[in-house]
């Protein structure tokens, strides 16, 4: 008989991606989880990965396991806190956020969730919460939406573009325009967690621009503080703007983003969910729309 143990094993092992990491994860000896696993795979009657001694990768098989573990998963999960709403227990919500997100409204958006659910955030790359949103590991992510991207489980919430910001003091501040070429003499501040930062680096290059760099750091405020300081210029949302620096347009760099919601369907449809979850988001949305006025069009 299959046991819960055997299904928190395997999905660890698909998401830590190594046996070594997953028994780490939840705390078990390698030996154990590899016997696990094992008499898994003796119970399906088919090997569920493949082993190699750089990675490991499911099979067919163990692809066709995946979401069918994923949902007793759940099942476990829901059983376990059955009838607990009623005593206080608030319903968990794992949150994944991008690292550029601007942290007001994030701390905005916390807020409005916090009284209908226990809130877990997860940072990382947009690739990466999408795939945890896929797989299960997290409930909703707070992303840039990609061109298209709608439907019921998806809530748009701003869009806004990227400028290239310079300390306030700087010779070329004032200017209402400056053609690619003339920054080829400034040093850069590289923002690692820019969803963009490879079409940026593509888009100068084309225009023969090869700067050197005074910082590459995955912090924005680290970043946009010591473009305040004068050391470097860099892109960015508008939205993240600080006192000490201010945009400068840059002809033909007009990247935008869209800030947004994803849920997990599976998730947010769950009959003690889905009330909690719209109501939120109501409140989300008007949030959202305050933001940008404030933040993004000031002068509308």
């Amino acid at each position: 008989m299959i046991k819960r143990t055997h299904i928190r094993q395997f999905l660890a092992t698909v998401d830590a991606g190594s046996f070594t990491q997953a028994a780490l994860r939840i705390r078990v000896t390698q030996p154990a989880l590899s016997t696990g696993i094992a008499e898994l795979e003796k119970l399906v009657g088919t090997p569920l990965f493949i082993r190699n001694r750089r990675q490991i990768r499911l099979t067919e098989a163990g692809g066709r396991f995946l979401p069918i573990a994923r949902d007793v998963d759940r099942g476990f999960r829901a059983a376990d806190t059955f009838g607990r709403e009623g005593l206080g227990q608030a319903t968990e919500l794992k949150l994944g956020v991008i690292r550029s997100a601007p942290s007001e409204l994030l701390q905005a958006i916390a807020a409005a969730l916090r009284p209908s659910f226990a809130i877990e955030l997860i940072e990382n790359t947009d690739s990466e919460l999408r795939a945890a949103l896929g797989s299960g590991r997290i409930n909703v992510a707070l992303v840039t939406l990609r061109s298209g991207e709608r439907g019921g489980h998806v809530v748009p919430l701003y869009e806004e573009p990227l400028a290239m910001f310079i300390a306030s003091d700087h010779p070329l501040a004032g200017r209402i325009e400056v053609n690619p070429e003339e920054l080829a003499a400034e040093t850069m501040i590289a923002r690692r967690s820019c969803e963009f930062l490879d079409a940026t680096s593509r888009f100068f290059t084309r225009h023969g621009v090869r700067p050197r760099f005074a910082l590459r750091s995955e912090s924005d405020e680290r970043c946009l503080r010591m473009v305040a300081a004068g050391i470097g210029i860099t892109t960015a949302p508008v939205s993240l703007a600080i006192d000490g620096i201010v945009p400068l347009k840059v002809a033909g760099y007009d990247f935008r983003r869209e800030l947004g919601l994803i849920a997990d369907p599976a998730w947010s449809g769950l009959p003690e969910v889905e009330p909690r979850l719209a109501h939120a988001v109501e409140t989300i949305g008007a949030i959202a729309a305050e933001w940008r006025q404030m933040k993004v069009d000031p002068a509308a």
